[in-house]
């Protein structure tokens, strides 16, 4: 028999990027007065990765907790990006309730559907937030009819429909219940949460624990989270690990962590309903099951979303090889992927035909994009190549993702945008204007169009253009879809760029480099004007003659070159480019430097 645990909430809070939800798990921490009236205590502080400070984003689902009154309040912070959507699923399971933030002027967004969608699926008790209720246009009624039929859309049930809402500011830290009115605090909201959002249930028959998320700590080691569902758990009781293959094996509790506002607070002994942390169960991973050791009873297995992006990482075979980077050997690319598989549960990693090239597939090139940037970060050199979708044959039918696309444009450039996606197989689903000046367009895409269509996107809307996206299906494959090749400047020789080789490159296209720069034959230095590769001599120097004087470089005039971040170089490259990654530096190159052997091989293709 389920009994509930009265004293308890368990709340994840969801919204689109930049809806405020970590700004709100700030406010919530500080009035639950989990810090003391002094302490210092910085912005965002649930974005604890560099990253997501750097970005504004978060990307790792994060647990916190806080008193009101006699209720403890288990909180998780909650990725608002699909491409994080494993993150977003695991934690959705420790949780009966969620917080929807909705920001007062956007309303419901792309990742708002995405996460949402996820939470009815698993009967979660909602709460919607209208934040940002302070801003100057802010229209919280307008969001809340949005809101309203976003939940009927999802299928949502009559007592989901039923959702009580609390409009708040985060930044100012105050809630109300009324619309138009400003409230003085966020107790409002701490007495929904008290009175509306469920107690966890559960059972003392049998212990359960699915494994949710795993930390790692060099003084103890791995370290399970998860939701004990049933049963109790002591300091030093035998358990059995299941996983989902079936397999078991009885190890022995080391210490048991719950949590208290920043902190990990150790207990003797936890009873159901509670979010935990365990330590000494090794190996541990998500996904398994923790069970008593008399009587073993695995629960259902996490449901994750399938990659739909695969790029191939492979060791870092350029002339500049080893220079820049800490671990630059297969070996070294090898053991990292294998321990990002540990807790990054949307990431699938394949050897390939070659020992130094792994396959890795993710949920879009953000997902990929993140893990780069942090390999670098690490001390890693390696190469990328270009993102490819992944194809599947469905009762023998080849099927390709199709992603939900998002777009907010100017209206004088809508049209462009519809007529650019329609040659792409994009489906338009639906065409509004919140205001004369604004058109929102939803398409259903296949997902190869969609790489580097963002920053044609850019190009074509003059850098106004939004765009958003998130994972439908997969359906029959669309056909063949033209693509604008677009030609590359080469370097020719090896060495260091000048201003007179720039100077007289320029004309030929984009430049991506700057003078005084270390290029190699074979690596990629800017855009062509013109379809086709065009090879060119950057480090080119002025002939000195009595009649002509090196110093007049200095009256050469060179354009700015374009230097491309991370996710811009991705879009960037060819199937027969790579991208280089190190600590220091981002190349893209030729995957065959020599420009002769590049036609040869160019040639024997066109003749095939």
């Amino acid at each position: 028999m389920n009994i509930k645990q009265d004293n308890i909430r368990n709340v994840a809070i969801v919204a689109h990027v930049d809806h405020g939800k970590t700004t709100l798990v700030d406010e919530l921490l500080k009035q639950s007065g989990i810090y003391h009236e002094k302490q210092q205590v910085e912005e965002r502080v649930m974005d604890s990765n560099a990253l997501e400070r750097e970005r504004g984003i978060t990307i790792l689902a994060k647990n916190t907790a806080v008193m009101y009154n006699d209720i403890k309040i288990n909180i998780v912070d909650t990725p608002g990006h699909a491409d994080f959507g494993g993150e977003v699923e695991r934690t959705l399971s420790m949780v009966d309730n969620v917080l929807l933030v909705v920001d007062a002027f956007e309303g419901p967004m792309p990742q708002t559907r995405f996460v949402l969608k996820k939470a009815l699926e698993l009967k979660l008790k909602p709460i919607v937030v209208v934040n940002k209720a302070d801003r100057p246009n802010a229209r919280p009624i307008e969001v809340i009819d949005e809101v309203l039929d976003l939940f009927i859309s999802l299928d949502a049930d009559d007592e989901q429909l039923e959702f009580p809402v609390i409009y708040t500011s985060a930044i100012q830290g105050w809630a109300s219940t009324e619309a138009n009115k400003k409230g003085e605090n966020l107790v409002p909201l701490f007495e929904m949460i008290k009175n509306v959002c469920l107690p966890p249930s559960g059972n003392n028959e049998k212990t359960q624990i699915m494994v949710t998320n795993i930390e790692y700590n060099e003084f103890i080691g791995r370290i399970a989270i998860g939701k004990l569902q049933n049963g109790s758990l002591e300091t030093g009781q035998s358990v059995s690990i299941i996983t989902p293959q079936g397999e078991i094996n009885k190890q022995n509790i080391n210490k048991i962590y719950t949590f208290e506002g920043l902190n990990r607070k150790e207990v003797p002994k936890v009873d159901y309903g509670e979010i935990v942390a365990i330590s000494g169960l090794h190996p541990i991973n998500i996904g398994e099951t923790i069970s008593s050791a008399e009587n073993p009873h695995p629960l259902p297995s996490i449901k994750i979303d399938e990659p739909t992006i695969t790029m191939t990482f492979s060791a870092n075979t350029s002339p500049f090889a080893g220079l820049e980077g800490d671990y630059v050997t297969s070996r070294h690319l090898k053991s990292r992927l294998e321990k990002e598989l540990e807790t990054n549960v949307s990431l699938h990693v394949s050897q390939t035909e070659s020992k130094d090239k792994f396959l890795v597939a993710g949920r879009g090139e953000l997902h990929l994009s993140i893990l780069i940037e942090t390999m670098r970060r690490e001390g890693f050199e390696f190469e990328v190549s270009r993102p490819k979708v992944i194809f599947k044959e469905i009762d023998g039918v080849l099927h390709e993702p199709i992603e939900r696309v998002f777009i907010e444009v100017p209206s004088e450039f809508s049209g462009t945008i519809i007529e650019k996606l329609g040659a792409k197989k994009a489906e338009l689903v639906k065409m509004e204007s919140p205001n004369p000046d604004q058109t929102r367009l939803e398409f259903l895409c296949p997902a190869r169009s969609l790489i580097g269509f963002r920053s044609e996107l850019l190009t074509d809307t003059k850098g106004n253009g939004i765009i958003n996206h998130t994972f439908e299906d997969f359906q029959p494959y669309k056909g063949d879809i033209p693509t604008k090749n677009k030609g590359s400047l080469v370097a020719s020789d090896t060495g260091e760029t000048s201003n007179y080789g720039l100077y007289h490159c320029q004309e030929r296209g984009t430049l991506f480099i700057g003078p005084h720069t270390k290029v190699y034959t074979g690596m990629v230095v800017g855009q062509s004007t013109r379809n086709v590769d065009i090879d060119v001599n950057v480090c080119k120097k002025k002939q000195v003659t009595n009649m002509r004087a090196s110093g007049s470089d200095e009256n050469i005039i060179l354009t700015p070159p374009t230097i491309l971040s991370l996710e811009q170089s991705l879009e960037f490259i060819g199937d027969d480019e790579l991208l280089e990654v190190t600590p220091q530096n981002l190349r893209i190159r030729k995957v065959q430097l020599d420009s002769k052997k590049r036609i040869r091989e160019w040639k024997s293709k066109q003749g095939k």
